[in-house]
């Protein structure tokens, strides 16, 4: 018998919400990069939003695998947005030297979608569609 999740990725139209739910020693981020990933082409995401709000703290080797998942998913074509840094954590980061680098953030869930919505050109439209905006209309393989 398992315990609960620690991270959860759920679809939403064209879009991946991974929510990590505990705080993850190396070996588990490893693998939440590894699921997240896979998905993003199972799915064919076109966003991720990985919501970090349930975290205390953000060590270097975490900060510096959620930048690999958000290079991973552009190279897979998928935007990622970061969301739910807590003050504490942000502090910690910016003491420590650390940052995100070009991942974007936001506040919570709500902003990182309107961020995906106003970067990727989706619209409620568009999620009808499997999430694919006019433009891209017969570009499937």
């Amino acid at each position: 018998m398992s315990g609960p999740a620690l991270v959860s990725i759920l679809r939403q139209d064209a879009y991946l919400i991974a929510s990590v739910h505990t705080a993850l020693d190396d070996s588990e981020m490893l693998r939440f990069q590894q699921d997240l990933i896979e998905q993003i082409g199972r799915h064919r995401s076109r966003g991720v939003v990985i919501d970090v709000a349930a975290l205390d703290v953000l060590d270097s080797f975490g900060q510096s695998t959620l930048g690999n998942i958000a290079e991973m998913a552009r190279l897979r074509g998928a935007l990622t947005v970061i969301v739910g840094i807590r003050p504490e954590v942000a502090f910690a980061m910016v003491q420590l030297g650390m940052g995100t680098g070009s991942v974007a953030t936001a506040l919570d869930l709500e902003e990182g979608l309107v961020f995906l919505n106003g970067r990727i050109g989706l619209t409620e439209a568009d999620a009808g569609r499997g999430g694919r905006p006019p433009w891209a209309r017969g570009l499937d393989p």
